[in-house]
């Protein structure tokens, strides 16, 4: 009996792993065959279809009717553009948190711990009569502008990912950067010679976590954004479920499956950096 009970806890253990990884990938396996699946509903749809298809993803290429890839190329411009500049200045907000000591230091950083505890839909308002406001005297920043919603995801990035941010940088030796001082090297010339090139990971991080959230995000891009070719991929896919394709969900499908492809990419490719740099930050010295 004593030696069965490892094989059997290895078994239930296994059981455990498989389901959670069913669960998780059921939903990406259904939309798929729905994908597939020549009748373009959800009623009466099989896991496997019978005959499979790939009717759905040729419309997303041939209507004119509604730019598919328009919308993908403006969510990649905008979550990539978008993500760049957050990390840019998260890195010198950060940086500066780690390293000077200055009156109100803690203050700050309690406060964009705050912030970020506040819904985004409480500022929906607000965001709406400052962009306004700022299309006024900078239209290109106003409203149905990827320039004003960048502006908005700025302001949402910056908190939260200052704070993991400066974790990381505390770990990082500060005799680094005193060498490069004496070698006659400036204080930006050591940040970004020194102090970036042993943050990548971090730096990948925040890059990847603020895309994937830009990416995705549709509450803000659908008040925002109100022209069609100035659409999001988050709000295209709505498009599709609300008007004559309400019940063309094997486009719908199709679209989520395609759009998923730029961050499975993004996601992969950089896989290696991820690990180091949420751990990190995560012990000093």
């Amino acid at each position: 009996m004593k030696r069965k009970t490892p094989i059997f806890k290895k078994i239930i253990q296994h059981m455990i792993i498989f389901a959670a990884i069913a669960f998780a990938f059921f939903p990406v396996v259904w939309i798929f065959s729905a994908s597939i699946n020549p009748g373009g509903t959800l009623y009466g749809q099989k896991l496997i279809p019978k005959h499979p298809t790939l009717e759905h993803y040729k419309v997303l290429f041939t209507d004119e009717r509604y730019p598919f890839m328009l919308w993908l190329w403006n969510s990649l411009k905008v979550s990539a553009i978008a993500s760049l500049i957050a990390v840019f200045l998260c890195a010198l907000a950060s940086y500066a948190f780690s390293r000077f000591h200055f009156r109100g230091r803690r203050t700050l950083l309690l406060t964009l711990l705050l912030v970020q505890m506040f819904p985004v839909m409480l500022a929906f308002v607000a965001l709406y009569l400052l962009l306004l406001w700022i299309g006024k005297y900078v239209p290109f920043m106003g409203l149905n502008t990827h320039a004003g919603l960048i502006l908005v995801y700025l302001g949402s990035a910056l908190g939260l990912n200052t704070w993991l941010m400066k974790g990381y940088f505390d770990t990082i030796p500060h005799d680094l950067e005193e060498a490069a001082l004496i070698d006659g090297a400036t204080r930006f010339q050591a940040f970004v010679k020194i102090i970036l090139p042993l943050a990548r990971p971090i730096l990948t991080v925040i890059f990847i976590l603020t895309f994937i959230g830009n990416y995705s995000e549709y509450l803000l891009a659908s008040v925002i954004l109100t022209g069609m070719k100035k659409y999001t991929l988050a709000v295209g896919l709505n498009f599709f479920i609300t008007t004559d394709y309400a019940r063309h969900w094997g486009t719908f499908a199709a679209a989520a499956i395609l759009g998923s492809l730029p961050v499975l990419v993004i996601f992969f490719s950089l896989q290696d950096q991820i690990i180091s740099g949420l751990t990190g930050g995560g012990v000093k010295g």
